[in-house]
């Protein structure tokens, strides 16, 4: 049913939206732009899309290195970024539970994937490193997952000159 103007009756009714039609076009006249002049729009140009390649693995090697049953020496691995399930997943571990303490060593027992010439890397293997091994992991966890996030520019109170410096994180796990 087409309608070409709204009766007062039908909106108090509630008989719903009414839309009207717009009248036809006239008919070109003789001073209408010949089709020659009418010119096409040109089209907008799309801005290409930047690849950009996320880094997800980092090499690292250790202060002092994992020594092994054998007595070999591992320093040179490979840490990729972690994911929620990988900070997720410790917290059910026993352990973890017994001893927070503990959720560094897993962590890190997750997301090195490779480490010298070790087939495998687990927590065990976090577990049994040196100190200073473990803090340096620590401590390149958080400089790979924080993406740059924890240094701040700051000047010096002294003589003006700006440096950066790297603000500390909380342990491991927490973020």
């Amino acid at each position: 049913m087409r309608r070409s103007a709204a009766r007062a009756g039908d909106f108090a009714q509630g008989s719903g939206v009414e839309t009207e039609r717009p009248a036809p076009l006239a008919a070109p006249d003789a001073q209408a732009v010949p089709a020659a002049q009418v010119t096409q729009a040109e089209p907008v140009p799309q801005p290409q899309q930047q690849r950009y390649e996320l880094r997800t693995e980092f090499a690292f090697q250790l202060p002092r290195g994992y020594v092994d049953d054998a007595g070999t020496v591992h320093r040179d691995g490979v840490m990729r970024l972690s994911t929620a399930r990988d900070e997720l997943v410790p917290l059910r571990d026993v352990r973890v539970q017994e001893n927070p303490a503990f959720l560094s060593v897993v962590l890190l027992g997750r997301v090195i994937t490779r480490l010298g010439t070790l087939p495998m890397i687990h927590d065990g293997i976090v577990e049994n490193m040196f100190a200073s091994d473990l803090a340096f992991l620590q401590d390149f966890y958080r400089q790979i997952n924080a993406e740059g996030h924890t240094r701040a520019s700051v000047e010096c109170p002294h003589c003006s000159e700006p440096f950066e410096v790297e603000l500390g994180g909380s342990r491991l796990g927490e973020s």
